[in-house]
């Protein structure tokens, strides 16, 4: 299995100039092997699938010692890199967030993402400088993909938000991210403005409006994550196929996509 050290190296080169790197998120061992069974060169996890699937709301209500565990389950299954949710850092503080961030990295973590939400963004600054400073102090390091709640969240009124973005973004530049993440930006125009000014890898977040991959990469976007998305549409399917057997009393929905799903027991054996 390649080190922690090498797997950043791997993922860092995934997000230079020119490429573009697609997340299907995962939730457990089984989807991160299936998004790694699938072609997918690097696994992120998604913060509210993973507590969905635990029992848990999203918003940091999962407890650390789950997550840890959880993470630790989808590194023991895939060989590729893996990006963990980390929401705010699952700390109010610099510190705190630093020291979760660090026991990710000896997991072998190779990046995280970690947001601003509704506190200050010179808040998440400094817990990015934080995270940055204690790696180094280990002679380590991982990528971090900090994301702007500007548009997701409505912090600021519209005409504000692209302006609003590129601030942040740079704040979060300087801080030492090595991504941007820009969940609920649609509109083409405001995402090649975003990715011309902020000097990181622009992330976007797959949303039913969001512009297919192509006319993406056209605008400077080099990253694009599913978020919860794939882990809905799987429980959805379940919920048809239940309910079909509870309300119809037939399997159709349940063989509509059982079909594909992969022998797991060969490739956990």
């Amino acid at each position: 299995m390649p080190t922690q050290s090498e797997q950043i190296g791997t993922f860092r080169a995934l997000h230079s100039a020119g490429k573009l790197l697609i997340l299907p998120n995962a939730w457990d061992a089984a989807s991160a092997r299936l998004v790694q069974e699938a072609g997918a060169k690097a696994v992120a996890t998604s913060s509210a699938a993973v507590a969905w699937c635990h029992g848990y709301a999203d918003g940091e209500a999962l407890p650390r010692e789950i997550v840890m565990q959880a993470t630790r389950e989808v590194l023991r299954v895939v060989k590729v890199p893996v990006s963990v949710d980390s929401e705010a850092g699952y700390a109010d503080d610099a510190g705190g967030a630093a020291a979760h961030v660090m026991a990710l990295i000896e997991l072998g973590g190779a990046g995280i993402n970690i947001e601003d939400g509704t506190a200050s963004p010179d808040l998440l600054a400094l817990k990015i400088r934080a995270t940055k400073a204690a790696a180094k102090a280990k002679g380590a390091d991982i990528f971090i993909n900090a994301r702007a709640d500007v548009y997701l969240k409505n912090l600021v009124p519209d005409d504000a938000k692209l302006a609003e973005m590129i601030r942040r973004g740079k704040l979060y530049r300087d801080a030492g991210a090595d991504g941007f993440f820009a969940p609920a930006m649609t509109d083409l125009a405001a995402i090649r403005e975003v990715a011309g000014a902020v000097d990181l890898p622009l992330n976007s977040l797959v949303q039913k409006a969001l512009p297919p991959i192509a006319a993406l990469r056209h605008a400077g976007v080099r990253r694009v994550s599913a978020g919860a998305s794939i882990s809905r549409a799987a429980y959805g399917a379940a919920m048809r196929a239940t309910k079909m057997m509870l309300d119809d009393g037939k399997y159709d929905a349940i063989f509509a996509s059982s079909g594909d799903c992969p022998e797991f027991n060969p490739l956990f054996a």
